[in-house]
C-alpha cells in the first residue's frame, strides 16, 4: 500500500476549497477507481463527508462522546477511523464506540531512542 492506492483529503484541502462535497465529487470524477478518505474535525464536517458518500472518514481529535455520536450518525455508510486523542489508557473506551479503525500516533512520535554502539573486529 502506498500514497497511490487511495485519495486522502486533509484539513488543509478543506480550508482552501469550496466544500467537502466539491472535493469528494472532484476526487470521484478524476479517480473513480480509488477509495476516498477524508479527515474531519467536527460533527458538521462529518455530516458533510457522509452526505458526499465518502468511503472512509477519519475523525480527527474527536472526543469519545463525538466519536460515539458519529458512529450512530454513520449507520454503517462509511468506514470510520478515530485518530488523535488516543492513548493506551483510553484505547478500549474508543474501540467500544464501534469505529472500524483506531490510529495511534503515540507509538511512533513519542518514542525514546536507544543510544548504543556496535564494534566489529
Amino acid at each position: 500500500m502506498g500514497l497511490f492506492d487511495s485519495i486522502l483529503i486533509k484539513d488543509n484541502h478543506i480550508k482552501h476549497s469550496q466544500s467537502i462535497k466539491y472535493l469528494v465529487s472532484m476526487a470521484k470524477l478524476n479517480f473513480p477507481h480509488l477509495p476516498i478518505e477524508i479527515e474531519v474535525e467536527n460533527l458538521e464536517e462529518f455530516q458533510e463527508a457522509l452526505d458526499a458518500k465518502t468511503d472512509i472518514i477519519m475523525l480527527d481529535n474527536f472526543s469519545y462522546q463525538n466519536v460515539k455520536r458519529a458512529v450512530e450518525m454513520n449507520k454503517n455508510k462509511a468506514i470510520l477511523e478515530a485518530s488523535g486523542n488516543l492513548t493506551i489508557k483510553n484505547l478500549v473506551q474508543f474501540a467500544s464506540t464501534g469505529v472500524d479503525y483506531l490510529a495511534i500516533g503515540k507509538f511512533t512520535k513519542d518514542i525514546t531512542s536507544l543510544d548504543f554502539t556496535m564494534h566489529v573486529n
